[in-house]
């Protein structure tokens, strides 16, 4: 602990110098720079970590197209895609549609279903586009039932592939690595995974696999720290079952899964944070202890959610959205620095509990002392990124240098890293920080904007669709 406490007096005095250097400058950007060289600008900032990602909402579409017709990359299996229908009840069931699955769950159904799927390398340009447009949530209308309740099931068993999954996290780590993010805090899990014939993965067998894909060069040369959250589904009928079964997995493989998350839609009242209690306490008795970062606060109306997750354990909250509706629970965070909020822009925008970011309470939190970080949350169903939050947050909310920066440093010292690494990464930070503010040392604004303009920045269809951008796509 004393090393890290170093780290942190060290990191804090060197952002203070880089505030103080650099703050007038930005202040000099951010108002003379057009939106496509801000939106390069903070594509290229040294950024900290992701700490709320689900895994299978991260994935843009095209990635997921790209390793499911490949052979290569698949393990030689092949993948099919609801797309015909001979029944009017199953056309009427959006989730039916574009369900996705692999060669042996396709041999075990019945001819006449069989016929309405379609192998996806035989797909039209038209369908195709369809069903790329089926994970991704871009159309007037959609919100939380079509993200829920459509897009989830369509994944069908695409993740039942060790090779499709391994493939896909691997794409995800290089492309947030290319916006200046060094540390991802996944919500993932190994389980339900089998070879093409269907024959069952060990967890252990599938846990090799996974570590011989991340130790690849390209995804061990962008120099990402990676480490997972499981994930428990918060309002299913064995939710206390798997809460036991998670919270032993993660202590028996703590050098990868560092803590528990509990996900799922909070209006079905089946998850409240005091169904867990008890087991979270039982648990405890019996093992050392494990992070919690939950959500909570995902909601329209005022509850009492985040205290009572608080209590469960949680240093961490996801979203928080409604606290200024518990004016106790958010006076006892702006006297703690213990607990950090994990703030979703987007998502909170497109699933509508705040479909107008203006109200959002991330600059009410951010100017009266509660930790927050920005996070993309299940940015593949945004078809978005880490940029178009921290684009998002500045053009709405006018971050100044020191908050636009002390976003990366909060989620780096809330990570549930252990302290060597979190002291590591930090340092890391501030020194790629200090680089890259220095670059822009001595020049003119007008000199520092054409500097920007040799940022190829990466982006995707959230950013054309909300901003006109028309960034490279990767």
């Amino acid at each position: 602990m004393r090393a890290l406490f170093t780290a942190l007096i060290f990191s804090c005095s060197t952002l203070l110098l880089t505030a103080a250097d650099f703050s007038k400058q930005w202040e000099e950007i951010k108002t003379t720079a057009s939106p496509e060289q801000l939106y390069r600008f903070l594509y290229a900032l040294p950024k900290g970590g992701d700490l709320h990602n689900h895994f299978g909402g991260s994935l843009i579409p095209e990635w997921k197209w790209d390793v499911l017709t490949d052979p290569a990359r698949n393990g030689g299996d092949t993948f099919y895609s609801r797309e015909h229908f001979a029944a009017a009840d199953d056309a009427i069931n959006p989730p039916s549609r574009h369900h996705t699955i692999r060669q042996h769950t396709f041999d075990q159904l019945p001819e006449n279903v069989r016929r309405e799927y379609v192998k996806l390398t035989d797909m039209t340009s038209a369908e195709r586009e369809t069903w790329l447009n089926a994970f991704r949530l871009d159309a007037p209308g959609e919100g939380r039932a079509v993200f829920f309740d459509h897009h989830w099931p369509r994944l069908g068993d695409i993740h039942n592939n060790p090779h499709v999954k391994f493939e896909l996290l691997a794409e995800n780590l290089k492309a947030f690595a290319a916006e200046g993010i060094r540390y991802m805090e996944i919500q993932f899990g190994l389980y339900t995974m089998a070879h093409n014939d269907g024959t069952p993965l060990w967890e252990e067998e599938m846990l090799a696999l996974m570590e011989a894909r991340l130790a690849e060069p390209d995804v061990a040369s962008t120099g990402i720290e990676t480490r997972f959250l499981e994930a428990i589904l918060r309002f299913t009928p064995n939710a206390l079952q798997e809460l036991e079964r998670s919270y032993a997995w993660v202590d028996s493989h703590r050098d990868r899964w560092v803590g528990l998350n509990m996900v799922g839609i909070e209006e079905s009242g089946k998850g409240y944070p005091l169904r867990f209690l008890e087991t979270y306490r039982k648990l405890r008795a019996i093992y050392p202890t494990l992070p919690l970062s939950i959500h909570a606060g995902e909601m329209d109306s005022p509850d009492k959610n985040i205290r009572e997750t608080l209590l469960l354990g949680a240093s961490r909250i996801g979203h928080g959205v409604n606290i200024l509706g518990d004016p106790d629970t958010l006076l006892m965070l702006q006297h703690s620095d213990r607990t950090l909020i994990e703030i979703n822009l987007i998502s909170n925008r497109l699933l509508e509990y705040v479909p107008n970011l203006d109200a959002h309470p991330f600059p009410e939190l951010l100017r009266t002392g509660v930790p927050v970080c920005l996070n993309t949350d299940d940015r593949g169903m945004w078809d978005s990124n880490m940029t178009d939050e921290y684009y998002t947050a500045v053009d709405h909310f006018d971050l100044s240098w020191s908050e636009l920066t002390q976003l990366a440093r909060n989620s780096l010292r809330h990570a549930f890293v252990d302290d060597e690494t979190k002291q590591r990464l930090l340092e890391s930070y501030e020194k790629d920080l200090a680089a890259f503010a220095s670059r822009f040392a001595g020049m003119s604004t007008a000199e520092a904007l054409a500097e920007i303009e040799n940022v190829n920045a990466v982006a995707y269809g959230y950013a054309e669709r909300t901003w006109g951008f028309d960034f490279e796509r990767n």
